[in-house]
């Protein structure tokens, strides 16, 4: 095993902090070059240097209260060999380990190992009613057999202002998996005790804008293809005599948990086309749930979901979120979305749809939440009515991208990079199928049977954020910016400045991003946009 350090310290820095053992060397590894907004929200990373002697550590932060100090926590994770396909099965002991320095701790104190190098995240979050100008403080390492160092850093907080995140125009959709924190915990889903502990972790969430909640309306909608298989939220029910009845406590329970949290502009409910064509209802002759087989276009098909939509329509109307509920698909053909979208039109003509897949311009105009490759893009005509409509634009990554993604092997920038991708082909927000469908040991282990580690989650339990997570929504903050300025750039007429933009969004493509990675376009494009006059 080997510990990645190109992502967090170059080795030249290594040699230096190595070398300077009297002492606790210290340095930061980012830098802030342009002001921050209020309401903005941004990490940076120290490296700390441990010094034989040491047994624990302990940091904190003087002179700015809106700033907190964290330890970064190591998670096992690993480079793919050529012969094995990213999206495809592996053998995890034939894969290249790798240990990331990803995971925001909540600990206190932590144990840590002379000669070795720690890692720490310093998390500032503007107030909105901070006062503009500069701030200084220093983090403070403390600890057994360590000599108290402070480390100073300083950063500027501009006059402009970031609206609250509910209120964020990126349309963000990372898919929950409440099944993971069940299972991790060791409670029975959708007890008490189960919301208590999804609050903290669907609360990083929202704070970073999420607008849509992920509901699943049939067992296993992918196949059970993470470690923690979704259940269907919606208890489908047939009589003897043929009828059916639908019980959605659940599914009501949840929505209702998410709104309070503020995760509430969209509800996407999977799926109609599940990936095995398999439904379940339970069958209340026998007692027993029952599976039925049938493809999109038969009568089976048909009569199953015929009854459903109906009621579920009816019943989503009653509380209000129809009008925001999506029947949402997930990568399947154009002959299946035909014959589905053919059941949804004659059961309930305005229910909306998503799909998240190749784009078929044949129906596009039908798909009020369009998510297409990172590879593809809208036509530029095509973008432009689906935003007249108010009809959902954006795109999505997996398993299948090397460049961008947010495994652990990626580099964090990538996540930034990937707002500024949306900025540049003119997309709505982003989309990624995993939010929290942990693994095993999620906390020390990120590795999985199938996928590269770090493509099942971003979040860690306890509500613990990631390098990962934090540097997609900084890059999400800069989306907002960027609309800010642009709005007001136009009012002005000021083409200057919109020249600008339109130039440094050009450099955000992805042949550039293989060859330069992120950091060099990231860094210009802050500088260029958000810099502001002495």
């Amino acid at each position: 095993m080997r510990r990645l350090l190109h992502l967090f310290l170059p080795l030249a820095l290594m040699a230096v902090l190595a070398a300077c053992s009297s002492g606790l060397p210290a340095k930061w590894m980012d830098s802030l070059d342009t002001p921050l907004w209020k309401g903005e929200m941004v990490g940076i990373r120290a490296a700390v240097f441990v010094p034989d002697g040491a047994r624990g550590m302990t940091v904190s932060v003087e002179g700015v209260p809106f700033v907190q100090a964290s330890f970064l926590t190591a998670v096992k994770g690993d480079v793919l060999d050529e012969k094995y396909d990213q999206c495809g099965k592996h053998t995890l002991s034939d894969c290249d380990s790798i240990l990331v320095f990803d995971r925001i701790g909540n600990e206190s104190k932590l144990d840590v190992t002379p000669g070795d190098t720690q890692y720490v995240w310093l998390s500032i979050r503007v107030p909105e009613q901070c006062m503009a100008g500069k701030y200084t403080g220093r983090m403070v390492i403390r600890g057994e057999g360590i000599r108290t160092t402070r480390l100073p850093f300083s950063f500027s907080v501009s006059h402009k202002a970031l609206p609250p995140s509910s209120a964020w125009k990126f349309h963000l959709d990372l898919w929950q998996n409440p099944y993971s924190v069940a299972r991790f915990y060791g409670v029975e889903p959708w007890s008490e005790a189960h919301f208590n502990y999804m609050r903290p972790i669907m609360s990083l969430l929202a704070q970073a804008g999420q607008k849509v909640v992920t509901a699943t309306i049939i067992e296993k909608p992918w196949n059970a293809q993470t470690h923690d298989p979704f259940a269907s939220m919606i208890v489908k029910r047939r009589s003897p005599d043929g009828q059916w009845s639908y019980d959605y406590s659940v599914f009501d329970r949840w929505v209702e948990f998410m709104e309070e949290l503020g995760i509430d502009k969209q509800i996407n409910c999977y799926t109609m086309i599940p990936w095995k064509l398999t439904f379940d209802y339970l069958d209340e002759t026998s007692g027993q749930v029952c599976y039925l087989k049938a493809a999109p276009g038969s009568r089976e098909y048909e009569e199953y979901w015929d009854s459903f939509l109906k009621d579920f329509a009816a019943h989503l109307r009653s509380k209000g979120w129809f009008p925001k509920t999506r029947i949402a698909m997930d990568e399947r053909p154009l002959d299946a979305m035909t014959a589905c979208l053919k059941v949804i039109r004659h059961a309930v003509p305005d229910f909306g749809v998503a799909l998240a897949g190749n784009y078929h311009e044949e129906l596009q105009a039908d798909i009020a939440d369009l998510c297409i490759r990172s590879s593809e893009l809208f036509p530029a005509e095509i973008l432009k009515g689906r935003r007249v409509g108010k009809q959902v634009s954006t795109y999505y990554t997996s398993c299948s991208e090397k460049y961008p993604n947010t495994f652990l092997a990626s580099d964090p920038r990538e996540a930034t990079w990937l707002a500024w991708y949306a900025l540049a082909g003119d997309f709505d927000g982003y989309l990624r199928w995993a939010y929290n469908s942990w693994t095993e040991n999620p906390v020390s282990d990120a590795r999985f049977r199938t996928w590269p580690a770090g493509d099942c989650f971003f979040v860690y339990p306890d509500g613990c954020s990631s390098v990962r997570f934090e540097r997609l929504l900084e890059g999400i903050q800069d989306y907002e910016k960027v609309k800010i300025l642009s709005s007001e750039w136009e009012s002005m007429g000021n083409v200057q400045k919109l020249d600008l933009r339109d130039r440094v969004l050009n450099q955000f493509s992805i042949p550039n991003l293989a060859a330069e990675g992120p950091e060099q376009a990231i860094s210009a494009a802050r500088k260029a946009l958000f810099s502001e006059p002495d």
